[in-house]
């Protein structure tokens, strides 16, 4: 019996992938366990394994497939002895019978829409032949509303008679289905005074721009997802913020003491510290230390979290990507090293898995390394903080009632107030400073 291979979902969240590129090729023998496929997902390019045994009778999805939705059909295998031709023309032909229904119950509504039409009604041509619909897509309203076009002039070319972005274009080339002069007032803003909304349209936005003075770089499917991770963190977490400054002329000390320790591993150091890593550790301490800030906000629960598990924030082409070190309060500075340049450079070619990234209690983005100095980020839920890093600089600070110069580094914890009140917040960050002005308490 043949056996469909399906889009899989490789991460919780996933609902679409990219199919980049097969390795087997139809008539190839497939055993359980071969790696038969890429796929990239909007953080990473992951192999898939086969599940099934057999032989690859037919590649329903090519290579380079962009948005295949989760469980679609992308290939056929042909158990042992099966005819291969056989097994493929069905396997061909079962998309169109899925269409085929919504195909054949349009008669009924058509059939329908006279009766329960009325003569004053007619001259909406368009609108829903089922009741069910709206006779013009959410897109074709706007674009009718920008182009003053009256819809009840347009005839639709959609499923059922719906009026869809490409009946709206040939009324504007045509220029019929204009509205009425009284309507024009409410359809003539002016759209280069409209602000840069979010709810603007493609074609609204590009129209405050010369035609040649921009080029158009589709979203790929990362920063479709951050973008939309981060509206809805913004929308819905209520974020506020403290800043603190720490002295790192102790730190910086210890490192370089470490680093100049590290034993070689062939003819290489073990390992070399940077100062990420020991803010990495240091917030994991801190969240051992004060273990209420180690939670994340549900609706009906607050999940208090046995391990400081770190995501930090790694620029990647086209985005960025948060690799997580678990357990980090319990790693020593050394394998914190080691592990963030692995993961670093993996999640740069995104060879990272869906484990290594997702999840984390807490994380870490910092920007000191291209001299900013301070700045605020935005949480990234389910975590309930974020600490923002900002570059080390000699100060004037005083001391004992004199001026002196230290090396200070400004950070922000951004936190999700339903998780984390003020004083909790203040009492991490105060944790925090702590184990960056003395570190030796990181090493024991």
């Amino acid at each position: 019996m043949p056996v469909n291979i399906l889009m899989p979902a490789l991460s919780p969240t996933m609902e679409k992938g990219n199919l980049a590129k097969w390795l087997k090729k139809e008539g190839d023998t497939i055993k359980s366990g071969d790696i038969i496929a890429e796929i990239e997902t909007d953080k990473a390019t992951m192999e898939v394994e086969a599940v099934d045994e057999g032989i690859l009778a037919k590649i329903l999805v090519p290579d380079g497939t962009a948005d295949v939705a989760v469980n679609e059909i992308i290939g056929v295998i042909a158990a042992e002895g099966e005819d291969v031709k056989a097994v493929a023309a069905p396997a061909k032909a079962e998309a169109p019978k899925a269409e085929a229904a919504p195909k054949a119950a349009a008669p009924a509504p058509t059939a329908e829409a006279p009766k329960a039409s009325e003569a004053p009604k007619a001259a909406a041509p368009a609108a829903s032949a089922s009741g069910e619909r709206p006779f013009a897509s959410p897109l074709a309203k706007r674009l009718a509303k920008e182009a003053g076009l009256d819809l009840g002039k347009i005839q639709g070319s959609g499923p059922h008679g719906r009026i869809v972005e490409k009946d709206i274009e040939a009324a504007k080339a045509g220029g019929t289905a204009k509205a009425a002069p009284s309507a024009a007032p409410a359809a003539a803003p002016k759209p280069v005074a409209a602000p840069l909304a979010a709810g603007m349209s493609d074609e609204a936005v590009k129209k405050l721009f010369a035609p040649d003075s921009y080029e158009e770089v589709p979203h790929d499917g990362m920063r479709k997802t951050i973008a939309r991770r981060l509206l809805e963190s913004k929308q819905t977490i209520p974020h506020f913020y403290l800043t603190i400054d720490c002295e790192l002329d102790a730190l910086l000390k210890l490192r370089a003491e470490l680093n100049a320790a590290a034993p070689e591993k062939d003819g290489k150091p073990a390992y070399k510290l940077s100062v990420n890593d020991l803010v990495i550790k240091a917030l994991a301490l801190s969240l051992r230390a004060v273990p209420e800030a180690n939670v994340s906000w549900t609706e009906n629960t607050m999940l208090k979290h046995k391990h400081a598990d770190v995501g930090v924030a790694v620029s990647i082409p086209g985005g960025l990507i948060t690799p997580v070190i678990r357990d980090a309060c319990h790693k020593t500075l050394s394998q914190i090293s080691n592990e963030m340049k692995d993961l670093a450079a993996r999640a740069k070619n995104r060879k990272l898995k869906p484990e290594e990234y997702q999840g984390g209690t807490t994380a870490v983005s910092n920007l000191g390394m291209f001299g900013v100095k301070d700045f605020a980020a935005i949480v990234n839920p389910p975590h309930a903080t974020i600490l923002a890093v900002g570059a080390g600089e000699q100060r004037a600070v005083v001391k004992g009632g004199q001026l002196a110069v230290a090396t200070v580094m400004s950070v922000t914890l951004s936190t999700d107030h339903r998780a984390v009140d003020g004083a909790l917040g203040a009492e991490l960050m105060q944790a925090f400073k702590g184990f960056i002005e003395k570190p030796m308490a990181m090493l024991v």
